[in-house]
């Protein structure tokens, strides 16, 4: 293994979508701002992590674990995904290659606004939901979970964003995420409030302080 030093305040990023390296940073940099936020790019060596979980939280673990142990740095990961109401909260997981090919996003909005086609607004509710998990190499590890609730669109709209923000209405609002600003973006989004409640986790892990509850005891996650 080779690449930067591992440092007290350093913390690099499983993953290698480059959408979401950049919107994670702009998510952490104000929450951590002496934190130098790094991706597995900058490490030789990494291995690609098998998301084998059923669940966001299991596959945000199993992607922490695997670069806190191949790069000696904390690592946080997420796992995220859209679950529509009438589609019994799938894709979930499979979000990605809901299609069949990871990572298609434009087949995956195909996909969905074609098997809800005939599903009235009413009953085209859907979240957006991310599960964000740290591991430390030492073994230490706690993951948080955020949602935002909204409604599926009948087309897609907006140029920003990723994977399936253009068909995703967020609740109070009449635009998609995809026609949000980026900040006005991670103000809301599933994402912003997965990584806004794990800062402080994060924070505390490279502060060597114990993690405490609102009575006092320490490690409640």
């Amino acid at each position: 293994m080779s690449g930067p030093a591992p440092g007290p305040r350093r913390v690099v990023l499983a993953t290698r979508n480059a959408h979401k390296v950049g919107e994670l940073r702009a998510v952490l940099a104000p929450l951590l701002p002496d934190v130098q936020v790094l991706g597995v790019g900058d490490f030789a060596d990494v291995p690609e992590v098998a998301e084998t979980g059923v669940t966001f939280e299991e596959n945000a673990l199993l992607k922490a674990r695997a670069v806190a142990a191949a790069t000696g740095v904390v690592a946080v990961a997420d796992d995220s995904g859209i679950a529509v109401d009438v589609l019994g909260g799938s894709p979930g997981v499979f979000s990605a290659l809901w299609a069949g090919r990871h990572g298609d996003d434009a087949a995956n909005l195909r996909l969905l606004l074609a098997q809800v086609v005939d599903v009235p607004e009413r009953h085209r509710g859907a979240s957006f939901v991310c599960a964000a998990a740290l591991a430390a190499p030492g073994g230490e590890e706690h993951v948080v979970r955020g949602e935002l609730r909204g409604r599926l669109s009948t087309a897609p709209a907006g140029a920003g964003g990723f994977g399936y923000d253009p068909v995703f209405v967020p609740e109070g609002s009449t635009r998609t995420l995809a026609e949000h600003g980026a900040e006005e973006k991670n103000a809301i989004s599933h994402r912003g409030r997965a990584f806004g409640a794990l800062a402080p986790l994060l924070a505390a892990v490279l502060d060597g302080r114990p993690i405490r509850g609102a009575d006092g005891s320490e490690d409640p996650v």
